[in-house]
């Protein structure tokens, strides 16, 4: 019950944000009873999306923690963004956005996304430094690897085509690599 009010809050802030997805729209896509959201998250909506934002957030660092070289998870980050764009014809956007931008509606959600664009920027500063980049490379390239990312996912969505990813793919590579230490 608790994965499917989480998976179905999720796909729905993802398309809607967090003000467009209300709690009978969350009931009615998880098909879960009202009093089980009560008992399973006693803070109602604000809870449930910070749930969804931090479960989401945390399948996302294991991504980005996964090993293989640096450059291949950045563009791998990008091409999962633009295929998920693509196949859902633009109208599904990043679900740790919709939560930053939904402070209005849900402050612990909005905290959550803050933590979880830490820990994603956390991830790839290991790898970076497990790869022998320089402290200071390795916090510049991790976050504008993920400033960048999450920015196109915005405008490509906004735009209705991948092409912003697609440039943000091969510049980030490029700077990967440019940094790699000798």
């Amino acid at each position: 019950m608790r994965d499917r009010l989480v998976d179905a809050t999720a796909a729905l802030i993802r398309r809607n944000g967090v003000a467009g997805t209300g709690l009978a729209d969350i009931l009615q896509c998880s098909g879960v009873a009202r009093r089980s959201v009560y008992l399973t998250f006693p803070g109602g909506k604000e809870e449930l999306v910070a749930a969804a934002t931090r479960e989401v957030g945390a399948s996302m660092t294991a991504l980005l923690a996964a090993g293989g070289p640096v450059a291949g998870s950045v563009r791998d980050f990008v091409d999962l963004w633009a295929v998920r764009l693509r196949d859902s014809g633009f109208a599904d956007g990043c679900p740790i956005v919709a939560a930053a931008l939904g402070r209005h509606s849900a402050n612990a959600a909005a905290d959550a996304a803050g933590a979880v664009f830490a820990d994603w920027t956390s991830a790839l500063i290991a790898r970076l430094r497990d790869e022998g980049y320089a402290e200071a490379d390795a916090r510049d390239i991790a976050t504008m690897a993920i400033v960048s990312v999450e920015g196109a996912v915005v405008v490509a969505q906004a735009r209705r085509t991948a092409e912003p990813l697609e440039v943000v793919g091969r510049v980030l590579e490029e700077i990967v690599r440019a940094r790699r230490p000798v």
